[in-house]
């Protein structure tokens, strides 16, 4: 059967590779872009999660489409990098605000029509860097790692409704994201990775796919590594 789909920064990278996974599926696909021009092909509404009025409209603009949200991806993201004693508080605060507190705004929002049904899927994106860590990624990694209580904290607060909460931890993937990415640091990286490549943003969707199914209904409060071994155990 056919499920309303909502992706987050939907316009590219994983959130694109997400989006068509769900397409592909024959399921009701919304995704939400900032910045940009919306993909071809899908259903999108220009949205910052980081503003309550605007991610109540992108919501209310999806529900008319296509009915309430029962499956929401947040994975909008952005990076600020800079050593933490130089860096200011607007770039720490805003990669909070967009990683952290914009996911738990779109999680609010859609869970009030999935405890009404009684079902949903909600699945966010972090990074294993919010488990690692990163030298100029105070802010970023502090954002991941925050989503982790996030998760299992709605875990428990909406399983007994049929919703399940599971977070996904990308390594090293190649989008636009790890563009800026040092040749040192990406080596550094793959080093520390037990299959010695980067992976693709498809990649990680096939995981959320997953997470988002029938086959995963016993599955909530996870937290899923797609890094090819790095962090593993973390």
């Amino acid at each position: 059967m056919s499920r309303t789909v909502l992706i987050t920064g939907g316009n590219r990278g994983i959130g694109l590779a997400v989006a068509r996974a769900f397409s592909a599926d024959g399921d009701k696909v919304a995704v939400t872009h900032r910045t940009g021009e919306p993909p071809e092909g899908l259903f999108a509404v220009r949205c910052d999660v980081t503003d309550r009025d605007s991610a109540e409209r992108a919501v209310s603009e999806v529900e008319a489409q296509y009915g309430p949200v029962e499956v929401l991806v947040a994975n909008a993201g952005i990076t600020r990098d800079g050593l933490a004693p130089a860096m200011r508080d607007d770039d720490f605060e805003d990669v909070l605000q967009t990683n952290l507190v914009g996911a738990f705004r779109m999680a609010r929002l859609v869970a009030r029509s999935m405890i009404s049904a009684r079902r949903g899927r909600i699945v966010f994106m972090s990074s294993v860097m919010g488990f690692l860590g990163s030298p100029g990624q105070t802010n970023y990694a502090a954002s991941k790692a925050g989503l982790l209580g996030l998760t299992r904290s709605l875990a428990w607060e909406l399983g007994s409704r049929g919703i399940t909460v599971n977070m996904v931890t990308p390594g090293l993937i190649e989008t636009d994201m790890i563009r800026d990415v040092t040749d040192k640091r990406r080596d550094q990286l793959l080093s520390q990775t037990p299959l010695r490549r980067t992976g693709t943003p498809e990649e990680v969707a096939e995981v959320v796919r997953f997470l988002a199914s029938d086959g995963a209904s016993y599955v909530t409060g996870a937290a899923v590594p797609v890094g090819g071994g790095l962090a593993m155990g973390q």
